[in-house]
């Protein structure tokens, strides 16, 4: 290792940082300085990537957790290779550049993970080390290794202070997931003061409890830091390593280095005195000198043959496993049948269960379709029903087992679901009860903003919970959920429906998608073909009830509360639609001419009904229709009388709509 052009690079790196900060007055300088050294032994020489093959399925995953300190990222991904021109550095933080304030995995070349909420990135890490073990599970052979890369993840006082981490880390410790490296910049700072006005834990001790192994070393010294990492690399003892990384927050600017100053960017003020610190030339930004430029040009050329080497050994394996191979390249490209609807068994007329029921009888015939689906549960398979028969268990002594047992961990369990969609090479879904779902919600919001193919599998969706009470009567949860963008909400109304929304899901690749199932039981409404059900759902909303006469009310429902809408209108009579509503945001993609077919503008007396919050309805009912919804928190009682008491019942929507006029 040529430790002193890694210590000039180090310094350029800072530099990098210190400009771009100082240039938009915006941004985090502290571990941007203070890892510069750590940055220069990963991108430099530990970590196996090509800057010009950027998703080789068998490089290192490197995660910046901390990902307010972008520009440590940034300035390393521009030295190393990758398609990150000096002109996009300086660019930081502006409109349209590839270096935002935060890293986007789909913004810039390099950046694994959508990072910034503090600890989300140590939860991604895990499920991208989880991807890998089971990965290499089921495609390496005896003959050929072609999966075997570690992923390593840059975490601070702040990431390891919230709860999603360590649940992150509690999991990964107990599933050995030993291709896993957390770097811990322990600089002994947070934002607003030294460390120990928040904590006084014993890290290391922590760790080693839940079954990691743990190393100390001076995060500035890149010997020390390099022989940490290759042991912590080499040593396939069923542990994940952390390297606890001792650092000077800020070094560089003498002025704050060390101290909560230097977390943000009022250490960029001393620019030109850290300048002349670093042996930067005076007067000159953005600056990398050309031995810089040409270490990492062979270093570029050196992965690329290292890249290429492995090209070979995928080519033999590749001829040697012919039906794998095919497998392989399926689930790399996220590949679903087309006809995954036509796969799914249609239900008997008088099926009459819960659409969690129908859910788990629904996700067999999708595990089948589609081999690289897999399902996990906080804890409550049981109940949720999402378990893949005949799938296995996930462990270390069965890394191919396709559910994963998350413990009572939701929030990590999200985290985990998205690192396991950014590897991309597994569909993977999650259940916990809806009224946790804000246990997780920070997850699901990046989900959505990573465009994350991520399958939620929420049950128990409404004050139908009934006895458990108000504590788990998700009122509020469903529109909650509904106004994160680009997040599917598809509450179905029967078992065929529940086909259509797992279908929806499966065959959408550009956004997360969250299946609200029921507890109570609900009625099969065999009156309309199950096809048409079934689409209906995937288009979002469709008529289930065509009026027979001249239009004169509308009654819009989802979930269980369609069988009300189904039975009001027999009483309303024959002028009377009832639209199927499972997803407002899939409903509001079609076409206006679909959308006018379903809910025609002509006819103004509307009635939405659904059994929690009704603010989001109005959009559909205008101010001259009404909402029959629960403004309120639930009672506890049996889910028939819950309904009653809180007029989820046919009677109160056919006087609703008949005041009307």
């Amino acid at each position: 290792m040529n430790t002193d052009i890694l210590s000039t690079a180090a310094n350029q790196a800072r530099g990098l940082a210190i400009d771009a900060v100082h240039a938009c007055s915006s941004g985090h300088l502290g571990l941007p300085l203070g890892c510069a050294e750590i940055g220069a032994v990963l991108f430099g020489e530990a970590l196996q990537f090509d800057p010009s093959a950027p998703k080789w399925v068998n490089r290192d995953r490197f995660v910046l957790s901390a990902g307010h300190g972008s520009m440590f990222l940034y300035s390393w991904l521009h030295l190393a290779g990758y398609d990150l021109p000096l002109d996009e550095v300086k660019a930081f933080r502006q409109l349209g550049s590839k270096t935002p304030g935060h890293p986007e995995n789909f913004e810039t070349v390099g950046v694994e993970a959508t990072t910034g909420p503090l600890g989300q990135g140590v939860g991604n890490a895990v499920g991208y080390a989880l991807s890998g073990k089971m990965a290499a599970a089921t495609y390496n052979t005896a003959d050929h290794t072609i999966l075997d890369y570690h992923v390593v993840a840059l975490a601070g006082d702040g990431c390891l202070q919230e709860g999603v981490a360590r649940e992150a880390v509690a999991f990964a410790g107990h599933n050995k997931l030993d291709n896993l490296i957390l770097i811990y910049d322990s600089n002994d700072v947070t934002l607003d003061a030294m460390a120990d006005v928040t904590q006084s834990e014993d890290t290391a001790a922590q760790y080693e409890s839940m079954g990691w192994d743990v190393q100390t070393v001076d995060g500035h010294d890149m010997v020390a830091f390099a022989k940490a990492f290759q042991a912590a690399k080499d040593n396939n003892n069923g542990k994940p390593k952390l390297i606890i990384a001792k650092t000077e927050i800020g070094r560089g600017i003498s002025q704050v280095a060390g101290t909560a100053k230097a977390h943000g960017e009022g250490g960029a003020n001393f620019a030109d005195e850290a300048h002349a610190a670093l042996g930067l030339p005076a007067g000159e930004t953005f600056y990398v000198s050309q031995d810089v430029r040409d270490f990492f040009a062979k270093r570029a050329e050196e992965r690329a043959a290292q890249f290429a080497e492995w090209e070979k050994t995928f080519d033999a394996w590749t001829e040697a496993n012919e039906e794998l191979a095919c497998q392989f390249g399926d689930a790399l490209a996220g590949a679903v049948p087309s006809d995954i609807l036509e796969q799914i068994p249609e239900f008997g007329e008088d099926y009459n269960g819960a659409t969690r029921a129908a859910g788990g009888d629904v996700i067999q015939a999708v595990a089948k379709a589609v081999p690289h689906f897999i399902t996990g549960s906080a804890d409550l398979y049981g109940s949720t029903k999402n378990y893949i028969k005949d799938g296995g268990d996930y462990s270390d002594g069965n890394p191919t087992g396709r559910n994963i047992w998350y413990g009572i961990r939701e929030h990590a369990m999200g985290a985990i679901m998205n690192g396991i969609a950014y590897d991309g090479i597994w569909r993977t879904s999650g259940a916990t009860f809806a009224v946790f779902a804000d246990y997780l919600r920070p997850s699901i919001r990046i989900a959505a903003l990573a465009k994350l193919p991520v399958v939620y599998i929420f049950t128990h969706d409404s004050v139908g919970v009934g006895e458990d009470g108000p504590t788990h009567q998700p009122v509020e949860t469903c529109s909650g959920l509904r106004v994160i963008p680009n997040l599917d909400v598809i509450r179905p109304g029967d078992p065929e429906e529940t086909a259509g929304a797992y279908a929806a899901a499966m065959l959408r690749t550009d956004g997360p998608t969250l299946l609200l199932l029921s507890r109570q039981n609900v009625k099969t409404q065999s009156q309309i073909p199950a096809k048409d059900r079934r689409v209906g759902a995937e288009k979002g909303g469709y008529i289930a009830r065509k009026e027979s006469a001249a239009l004169e009310t509308i009654l819009i429902a989802t979930g269980s509360e369609l069988d009300l809408a189904m039975q009001a209108a027999e009483q309303l009579g024959a002028g009377t639609r009832v639209v199927s509503m499972p997803c407002m945001e899939r409903f509001d993609r079609q076409s206006a001419e679909y959308r006018e077919s379903v809910l025609p503008a002509a006819c103004t007396k509307r009635v939405a009904v659904e059994a929690g919050v009704s603010g989001l309805w109005w959009k559909y009912v205008g101010t001259a229709g009404q909402v029959v919804g629960i403004d309120r928190f639930g009672i506890s009682a049996p889910g028939n009388t819950v309904f009653s008491e809180l007029g989820m019942t046919v009677d109160n929507i056919v006087e609703t709509a008949k005041s009307l006029g």
